[in-house]
């Protein structure tokens, strides 16, 4: 999926992706993270999600990487967050005390930008990918981590016939096509959760679960 749809949804404020509350799962298995305070966490796609602002109240330091300024500015602004902002080639930043979000796009990312990555919390990037794009993000991904890091991602699965994404249906089975050569897998959680989320029974779903999953680095 080109930039220019993600810049275009920003601006039209065609944002249903972005939740108004932190992520039930995010609150209930962060923990198996086991990280400690200050711990630096690698938030892909991040747009402006409140998440963020959890994970930075828990004492841990936020990475975001996000195509689109607006999501980025927008976050900042309506949490009342101080920033600072820094524009250089293929990259504008907005820093906080504990949060940052570099406006990029992600396959552009370089170890280097990063300080070290201890966790990476995925609640939205891999579902906003069409199958075609998955194996480059998660070889991608896994190319900016450290053997040892821990992944918490969360997925939707759904008869993808039934509704174009994004947000895109992923298997459990792509799961461990993406991963699994390069991660340990551990299936957390699943949940049918179609009966609390009316705007995609609005759109014609007959089925929609949510799955965790943790993620350990084991290869370099």
């Amino acid at each position: 999926m080109k930039a220019d749809f993600w810049h275009e949804r920003w601006e039209k404020g065609e944002i249903g992706f972005h939740q108004q509350d932190f992520n039930r799962h995010m609150l209930a298995f962060t923990g198996r993270l086991g990280l400690p305070p200050g711990a630096h966490i690698l938030v892909p796609l991040c747009g402006k999600s409140l998440d963020m602002l959890w994970l930075a109240r828990q004492g841990y330091r936020i990475t975001g990487i996000e195509i689109s300024e607006r999501a980025a500015r927008d976050f900042f602004v309506e949490n009342r967050l101080a920033y600072e902002f820094e524009r250089s080639p293929g990259v504008i930043s907005y820093r906080g005390e504990q949060v940052s979000i570099l406006c990029m796009d992600f396959f552009t990312v370089e170890s280097t930008q990063l300080t070290h990555v201890d966790a990476v919390y995925d609640r939205a990037s891999l579902i906003a990918l069409p199958p075609e794009m998955r194996p480059a993000y998660a070889g991608y991904l896994a190319g900016l981590l450290d053997p040892g890091t821990g992944s918490l991602l969360v997925t939707l699965e759904y008869p993808q016939e039934e509704m174009r994404g994004p947000p895109f249906s992923v298997t459990f089975d792509e799961v461990q096509q993406l991963f699994g050569s390069q991660f340990a897998i551990e299936h957390l959680y699943s949940e049918d959760c179609l009966a609390r989320e009316p705007r995609f029974r609005k759109k014609g779903l007959t089925r929609l679960e949510e799955h965790v999953f943790l993620l350990q680095k084991t290869r370099g």
